[in-house]
């Protein structure tokens, strides 16, 4: 799942970030300790490996009593089945220029799927 998410949200950002949109990746050790590196290594692992060229921060937590205050904002909003906990490392987000939450999108979701909301948003259609 970490390659195919790297490599699409790659595409994503290379076809995008000139007309606003911007990914911004958290990572987060709390699931099965998949995460286990030092910050600095995650960023060398993503930059190296993928080439990515969008900001990733340092760990967070997205669950629990120490949840960062962004993901208590991000998971405010109604999910139906999704529920308020993340389930798995990239869970997605697609935030408005306005910073209001449109959409979650499951882990096992494919970047490239959310093009047409993408594209919806930043009117280009």
């Amino acid at each position: 799942m970490t390659n195919s998410n790297y490599v699409e949200l790659n595409q994503l950002y290379d076809k995008y970030k000139h007309k606003g949109f911007e990914i911004l990746a958290f990572p987060s050790n709390q699931f099965g300790e998949e995460e286990p590196g030092t910050n600095d290594q995650i960023l060398d692992f993503v930059c190296t490996r993928f080439k990515s060229e969008f900001p990733i921060f340092d760990k967070i937590e997205v669950n629990g009593e120490n949840s960062a205050p962004l993901y208590k904002f991000l998971k405010s909003g109604k999910w139906g089945i999704f529920g308020d906990d993340i389930q798995w490392n990239f869970a997605k987000f697609l935030v408005d220029k306005d910073g209001q939450v449109v959409d979650r999108y499951y882990p096992t979701t494919s970047p490239l799927s959310l093009e047409r909301d993408i594209s919806k948003l930043l009117g280009v259609e």
